[in-house]
């Protein structure tokens, strides 16, 4: 695979040197016939990949798991987690290989495959993935870095024809994510009972990735460096996704990233029409991860986080503590996104009361989230586009007089309000529909849909003429997508 990388190309695996007992090494299991569907040229520049790479039988071979990564060490990670609220205990990288990590010219990136078959943390699954999830993985993820939000990042999808047994048979793909790290909470949940584990993982993941938080013989003092970033990144990330409509659908700890990532993209789901409780996942009976419960979510994760570090005899007053900044820390990322989505020029106390007028107003009328946003900002040029996605129109009028109002206060030329509002919120987001139409396009291995898309969702604040339909609201039929755990 030489000759596919960019010269001076370094693999190597930084995970691998940890103890064996973070991890297994096995090879991923090969696929039946496995042919590229798609890959991200833009994700092959990140970790270094030269653009012939992208055509090469042996980037293919590689990436479906049919032979490893040159230089690198194939494993499977281990961890634990609570999944909707309960200790799951032992978990475990199920249906994903680490490769290994390839020196980009961002820094290190890690390789990992999912769908690339079983592992000793299978349990009861049988380590597939299949084309319908892959696609909403790789869509998705390029979707969120489109918008600015922390994510990992979708290199390729490899399909094949081996029969994968979900609520119908369907076939089998791999999809290669890369992030910097796939170390979750549940990593240091799981060695919460093994205090020199737990230390040689604190030390990996704070050298690497927080190195301004390293105390040297200080365990305490880095430890709590690594919990306050971890806070503080956490509480941005729960902020973005907020605030563009997004709602992750399986917030257990063990999908939560230690760099503050979006991670493990599954039933996962940009909103249509806003409902403050909407739960994306229909696995999901109970609500626990709604919409409007995805900011507490967080910070009980966050509360799992720092329980483990109990272990280390950190005293539970500093970490609580530290748990402490979170709420203040979401509010000021809160609100600084909506102070440019609503065109504000700075955040003011009063704002509260419209922005939870605006929350109610698009509940009780089901209006559209992106739309509402986009169309807010020429609403004062043409009222009729923005009035259209509400059936109390009188009562969408009263609040639009009220936020005119509040412009008012700002005295902010209007033209560069209308810009910034523009830059702050997308024409195009990630539906389920628009999804749908790239699954069912992929499955006849017909990769036109997902082109695109990305072509779109990389830009996504941008309009494109010809491509109306893809900024439109949900058609009636998207209604009954349901998106679960399988997804």
């Amino acid at each position: 695979m030489k000759s596919c990388l960019a010269p001076g190309c370094v693999v190597s695996n930084s995970f691998a040197d940890l103890p064996s007992d973070f991890y297994t090494r096995l090879p991923a299991q090969a696929l039946n016939n496995p042919r590229l569907l798609h890959a991200n040229p833009g994700v092959a520049d990140l970790v270094g990949l030269a653009p012939d790479a992208l055509s090469d039988p042996e980037f293919i071979e590689v990436l479906s798991g049919t032979r490893p990564l040159p230089g690198g060490q194939t494993l499977a990670a281990v961890y634990s987690g609570h999944q909707f609220g309960v200790w799951a205990g032992q978990l475990g990288d199920g249906r994903a290989h680490l490769l290994g990590e390839i020196a980009g010219p961002q820094g290190p990136q890690e390789i990992q495959l999912k769908g690339s078959g079983r592992t000793p943390y299978s349990r009861m699954g049988d380590g597939r993935a299949v084309i319908r999830s892959s696609v909403r993985e790789y869509l998705a993820s390029e979707a969120m870095a489109g918008l600015g939000i922390a994510t990992t990042r979708a290199l390729s999808i490899v399909v094949a024809d081996d029969p994968v047994q979900r609520e119908t048979i369907e076939r089998a793909a791999v999809v290669a994510r890369v992030a910097p790290t796939f170390v979750r909470f549940g990593s240091f949940e799981h060695w919460g009972g093994n205090p020199q584990n737990l230390r040689i993982l604190l030390d990996y993941v704070v050298r690497r990735f927080y190195p301004e938080s390293f105390a040297g013989d200080d365990t305490r003092g880095t430890a709590l460096g690594l919990l306050e970033q971890v806070v503080a990144r956490s509480a941005k990330l729960v902020a973005d996704w907020q605030t563009a409509g997004f709602c992750h659908g399986v917030m257990n700890t063990d999908n939560m990233s230690i760099l503050g990532l979006t991670l493990d993209y599954g039933p996962y789901g940009f909103m249509d029409g806003f409902q403050i409780g909407h739960v994306c996942n229909h696995s999901d009976t109970q609500g626990r991860y709604a919409w409007n419960a995805q900011p507490s979510v967080m910070h009980w994760n966050l509360y799992r986080l720092a329980s483990s570090l109990l272990a280390l005899e950190i005293d539970a007053d500093d970490l609580r503590e530290v748990l402490g900044r979170y709420e203040p820390l979401f509010l000021d990322a809160f609100r600084a996104n909506l102070v440019r989505k609503f065109g504000f020029a700075s955040w003011r106390e009063a704002d509260a009361s419209l922005v939870d007028d605006w929350w109610r107003l698009l509940h009780t009328q089901r209006a559209d989230f992106t739309l509402a946003f986009r169309r807010l900002a020429t609403a004062f040029d043409d009222a009729e586009p923005f009035l259209a996605l509400f059936s109390d129109r009188a009562a969408a009028s009263e609040w639009l007089a009220s936020y005119g109002d509040r412009l008012e206060v700002d005295g902010r030329n209007e033209d560069e309000r209308i810009a910034s509002m523009s830059r702050a919120n997308p024409v195009y987001v990630l539906r389920n529909h628009l999804a749908e139409q790239a699954i069912q396009a992929a499955q006849r291995d017909d990769a036109s849909e997902i082109d695109t898309l990305l072509l779109l969702l990389r830009d996504p604040f941008t309009e494109r003429p010809g491509f109306e339909a893809y900024a439109g609201p949900a058609p009636e039929w998207a209604c009954a997508l349901e998106v679960s755990c399988s997804s």
